[in-house]
């Protein structure tokens, strides 16, 4: 863990996977967010210097996990309980063949019932390798009725400048765009660019899109998600936020892999996984 991060979080807080090499992930129990994630010594995760560290709130950086709501929700806070929640080590890291592998986990109590009377437990596995890292939800639903949900890794990217950060695999794909009051559009371009307020819901996404900047490439690998939401605060979003930086919105990227455009339903004992891996590729 490098010494700014260090500087601002407990060790009892966090769990460290140690690829070794100058690969490693650094994530935080409230939320099972991943704070950091550095590839060869260069960090591909986006944390805004403001984000809130102390188990407080929603972590704004790293990758957030939404369930079981995406966006506003009724019954509780956006985007759900879980990036609000402190999980449980299921399994420590542990190092085999060249890959690092670590679970948390999140049942259901009484917090949780008071907003969203179902049983659940959530396994979060995280597999760290020299150039990529898979994240696998686990949704179990042990509860004896069926529910509905919707999910998302909330990945957030650092780029060099969002001026020349581009997301490719998204052509000809309707999306919704939530800074047009929700009109529905389609996708034109080989390469989207982001040069104003972005918040875009791609649907029936293809099994892989990518995140380039000029220093690298970051492929975004989808198992059981559907849909790929993208955003960006811009300048003015960025400076009502308490815990992001009113210049950072320009050196960071939202890919977000997610089933959050029609609600998943999962019968009682199902369970059902979703899971993206990222692979960097440096650019020589």
């Amino acid at each position: 863990m490098d010494t700014d991060l260090a500087g601002r979080v407990q060790e009892r807080d966090v769990v460290i996977l140690d690829g070794g090499v100058g690969t490693s992930v650094v994530v935080h129990l409230h939320g099972a967010t991943a704070l950091s994630w550095k590839c060869d010594g260069k960090e591909i995760l986006f944390l805004s210097k403001k984000a809130v560290l102390d188990n407080s709130k929603a972590i704004r950086g790293g990758i957030p996990l939404v369930f079981p709501q995406f966006g506003p929700w009724t019954c509780g806070p956006q985007h759900g309980f879980a990036r609000n929640k402190r999980w449980s080590v299921e399994s420590q890291p542990q190092k085999a063949d060249g890959t690092v592998t670590c679970s948390l986990a999140l049942s259901d109590d009484e917090d949780t019932r008071k907003i969203w009377n179902y049983r659940f437990k959530l396994v979060y596995t995280l597999e760290l390798t020299k150039s990529s890292l898979s994240t696998r939800l686990t949704v179990d639903n042990t509860g004896s009725e069926g529910f509905t949900f919707t999910t998302l890794m909330h990945s957030y990217f650092l780029t060099p400048d969002i001026a020349t950060t581009t997301v490719r695999g998204l052509k000809g794909l309707n999306y919704v765009d939530k800074v047009k009051n929700g009109q529905e559009l389609q996708e034109d371009r080989d390469k989207v660019t982001i040069p104003q307020n972005y918040d875009r819901v791609y649907q029936k996404c293809p099994s892989t899109v990518s995140m380039e900047c000029s220093s690298h490439t970051v492929s975004v690998n989808l198992s059981n998600f559907t849909d790929v939401v993208v955003w960006n605060p811009w300048s003015e979003k960025a400076r009502a936020m308490s815990d992001f930086g009113d210049e950072e919105y320009s050196t960071m990227v939202c890919v977000e892999a997610g089933r959050v455009s029609c609600p998943v339903q999962i019968a009682a004992g199902q369970q059902l996984a979703f899971q993206q891996t990222l692979q960097v590729q440096a650019k020589l």
